[in-house]
């Protein structure tokens, strides 16, 4: 839709893709617990959190200008990518910019991106509680641009990125930019809902809701994984070494921890 539009000027909406996918886990002693943070840090470490974001800069069709990494302690790691629409000479990248140089980050502790107008970050939480042997890790990205390029055509790939067990997502559409005749146009591309860009196959296995405001261009859907195995959520647990009834208070606890972060409130008690 966008390359149809003849406009006055550059595009200038800014469209932004804001999302936290969750991924629950059941640990049952404290030692499993801080195991599960720890494979969570190394499986989900800056440097392969760069790659990922990499690799939307590239489906999106736009380039990096500046890439700042940093993994936290005691956990937790964040990537800051800085995007271009188009590519820029290199004569008039600032200096200072690693360039997008991803071997780069063999040789510093801290890079950062950017994007003309336009970046992408990604914040990682791993915690877990004490009580109840559930650990979580949350996911939240950020993928703004401006211009043509669109963040909805990475969110198929980053949210096949993650174990995605709770997906919260927001797009907006934010300004406007102007056609040949100087009419203001607010959106430039057809949406009625962020599932419209969500793979058909990847959908089925989640229960979802949308609450839009059209009027705002203001999109927002959560989904919540229909099925549990509950093998996939042991961390270091054969569920052949659980007994029927716990694997049964195992589901519906891991269950309970899944509405209440896709609800956004305490329900249990």
């Amino acid at each position: 839709m966008e390359n149809k539009l003849k406009l006055y000027g550059f595009n200038n909406l800014t469209k932004t893709l804001s999302f936290n996918i969750y991924d629950v886990c059941y640990a049952k002693s404290e030692r499993e617990q801080k195991d599960y943070i720890a494979y969570i840090d190394e499986q989900y470490n800056s440097e392969r959190l760069t790659n990922i974001l990499c690799n939307v800069t590239e489906i999106i069709g736009a380039h990096i200008l500046n890439i700042s990494k940093q993994d936290y302690d005691p956990q937790g790691a964040s990537v800051t990518i800085l995007l271009t629409e188009r590519a820029l000479p290199v004569e008039l990248i600032d200096k200072s910019c690693n360039h997008g140089e991803i071997d780069i980050l063999a040789t510093r502790d801290s890079v950062a991106a950017h994007l003309d107008k336009s970046h992408i970050t990604v914040h990682t939480y791993p915690e877990y509680h004490p009580d109840n042997a559930i650990a979580t890790f949350r996911v939240d990205i950020d993928v703004s641009t401006c211009g043509q390029v669109s963040p909805l055509a990475a969110l198929n790939y980053l949210i096949g990125s993650f174990d995605s067990d709770i997906i919260t997502a927001d797009y907006r559409v934010r300004g406007f930019t102007r056609d040949v005749t100087g009419r203001k146009l607010f959106l430039d591309h057809d949406i009625t809902s962020i599932q419209d860009y969500i793979d058909d196959k990847t959908l089925e296995r989640y229960d979802a809701i949308d609450v839009n405001v059209y009027q705002s261009n203001i999109f927002h859907t959560k989904l919540l994984i229909k099925e549990i195995d509950l093998q996939n959520y042991l961390f270091n647990t054969d569920v052949y070494e659980i007994s029927p009834k716990r694997r049964l208070e195992i589901s519906e606890s891991l269950r309970r921890e899944m509405i209440e972060i896709y609800s956004g409130m305490n329900i249990y008690k």
